[in-house]
């Protein structure tokens, strides 16, 4: 039983253009539903999360707030609008989080199809004692660095890994990542682990899963229908 009160934060607000035109990324659907609603229960399914929080595109919260009610059973859920980036979402779920939650998980809606046994690896190393976690892949294409239209070298990629999501933060430590990164006014995070190792804090990884690939273009979507199909008690 997690006694530890654990949220995720899932924002939802970007448009996507990479999918085409068209609703934002978080509501085109998957198998006749919204990826965000998929995601959403992903991460209910674990077990592990308490409440989940998603930061909505903007003018969306009440539609965002009904769907997901009736499509995930008994979820507890707050949705929030969100920013006009990334991490502008994430603060704004943040801000949402009750008092007594002591870990925070941040996920992207685009990886909709995440198994659970991630979302529990990455709680289970945040109660362990880990400021964060991020779930990870080792990178198997052979990797160039370029100048131009010119291959200077080739990388190394034996200590390189592919980063997904959900990421998993102590509240505490996800909060001063946050406050240090609006302080410093730099570019949109692309992801939350990158604001903890900006102001020195220790990254955790965890191993990740195939099955949470970010759905970014047309082809990843039918990728991501495939593997709804594949899976036990598909209809």
């Amino acid at each position: 039983m997690y006694v530890v009160p654990t949220a995720a934060i899932v924002p939802a607000a970007g448009r996507g253009e990479r999918l085409g035109p068209g609703a934002p990324k978080a509501l085109r659907e998957l198998a006749g539903e919204p990826l965000l609603v998929h995601a959403v229960r992903s991460l209910w399914s674990a077990g592990c999360v308490d409440l989940v929080v998603v930061a909505a595109p903007p003018g969306s919260v009440a539609a965002v707030e009904a769907t997901l009610l009736t499509a995930v059973e008994d979820l507890r859920l707050v949705v929030v609008e969100g920013g006009g980036t990334r991490q502008a979402s994430v603060a704004a779920g943040l801000s949402a989080v009750p008092g007594d939650v002591e870990i925070v998980l941040v996920h992207d809606a685009a990886r909709a199809l995440v198994p659970a046994e991630v979302v529990v690896r990455v709680v289970d190393a945040v109660r362990a004692g880990a400021g964060a976690v991020v779930p990870v892949l080792p990178v198997t294409d052979t990797i160039k660095q370029v100048d131009a239209d010119r291959v200077v070298a080739t990388v190394d990629r034996s200590s390189l890994r592919s980063v997904q999501t959900p990421q998993g933060f102590a509240r505490a430590v996800l909060e001063s990542a946050h406050s240090a990164g609006h302080s410093a006014g730099g570019h949109d995070a692309t992801d939350d682990a990158s604001l903890v190792e900006a102001m020195g804090g220790e990254v955790v990884v965890v191993e990740g899963s195939t099955e949470a690939f970010k759905v970014t273009r047309p082809l990843d979507l039918a990728l991501a229908e495939a593997v709804l199909r594949s899976r036990p008690n598909a209809p």
